[in-house]
């Protein structure tokens, strides 16, 4: 296990690397990254995680409708130092954290959950899960005993 791994991210990470994802949000929401790579594909910023260090950023963003993934991570990598210098002037950070981009998969996890979930046999046990069982007594709220010793 490496150092740090399996750490929860203190108070400062948490709050440094939401106020980075506000302001890239800003930044890619104005359009003023300038790159062919990225074709004005209107990209969500789903979170920034930043080491323990606060000297390295990672930004998981994805694409409004999941195309060219790939085209907009690299364009993106492409523009990290100008877009780390668009963000300096919106921060008020000592230093500022090297950027790296990577594509969001959690919409994709979700939606592997989701067909999984639905899947026959898996459906077939929620339901019976959800079902009253016939084990239970007869001494429940409809049964006629008020349950005060009477």
């Amino acid at each position: 296990m490496s150092k740090g791994e399996g750490k929860a991210p203190s108070q400062r990470q948490l709050r440094v690397g939401e106020e980075l994802r506000h302001v890239l949000a800003w930044i890619l929401e104005r359009g003023e990254i300038h790159d062919p790579g990225l074709g004005g594909a209107a990209i969500t910023v789903t979170e920034v995680r930043i080491s323990p260090d606060l000297r390295n950023a990672t930004a998981y963003v994805m694409p409004l409708g999941g195309d060219d993934v790939p085209d907009v991570i690299q364009a993106l990598n492409r523009a990290a130092p100008y877009v780390r210098r668009l963000m300096s002037k919106q921060l008020e950070l000592r230093r500022l954290p090297n950027l790296i981009f990577e594509a969001d998969h959690t919409f994709e996890e979700a939606g592997r959950i989701d067909d999984l979930l639905r899947t026959p046999p898996v459906a077939r046990d929620i339901a019976s899960d959800l079902e009253p069982d016939d084990a239970v007594s007869d001494s429940g709220p409809d049964s006629g005993e008020t349950g005060n010793g009477s």
